[in-house]
């Protein structure tokens, strides 16, 4: 699997530690950076990672900061983007199982590295459920294209 990953200041430790868990599998990894600890701007990666995903180039995403909230955000602005924060393995099944997520997004701060490592195995493990989940990312899909 290819899986594009990217994380900003904050996440680049966790970042780090999951890339070479991704590599170390066997997966292909398009890192998207950043590459150190100096301050830099989530949305920047997430939106890398994002257009990665939309586009066909990776099969899935993994962003990383301190939170993971502003990076679901802001890659969730790209259409296509099924971006979840999520906290513990069974919200990542779900996520995956019902939603579909195609983005997986996790709080540095908040995850040590052997949760966040199990988190990571079951965003690219579980499969999409589909039935009447389909039907709701459908609609979800029609809302990419509204405007106000």
């Amino acid at each position: 699997m290819r899986i594009a990953v990217a994380a900003d200041h904050a996440g680049f430790a966790l970042k780090e530690k999951l890339r070479r868990k991704l590599v170390d599998e066997g997966h292909e990894v398009a890192d998207y950076g950043t590459n150190s600890t100096e301050s830099s701007d989530y949305p920047d990666f997430a939106q890398a990672v994002a257009n990665d995903v939309a586009h066909g180039e990776s099969d899935r995403g993994l962003l990383v900061c301190a939170t993971g909230v502003g990076m679901s955000i802001a890659a969730n602005k790209v259409a296509g983007i099924r971006a979840a924060h999520t906290s513990s393995e069974e919200e990542t099944r779900l996520s995956r199982s019902h939603n579909d997520a195609n983005v997986l997004a996790l709080g540095a701060k908040f995850l040590d590295e052997a949760t966040a490592g199990r988190m990571l195995d079951v965003f690219l493990h579980t499969e999409f459920e589909g039935g009447r989940h389909a039907r709701r990312l459908a609609k979800i899909a029609k809302l990419e294209n509204q405007t106000t």
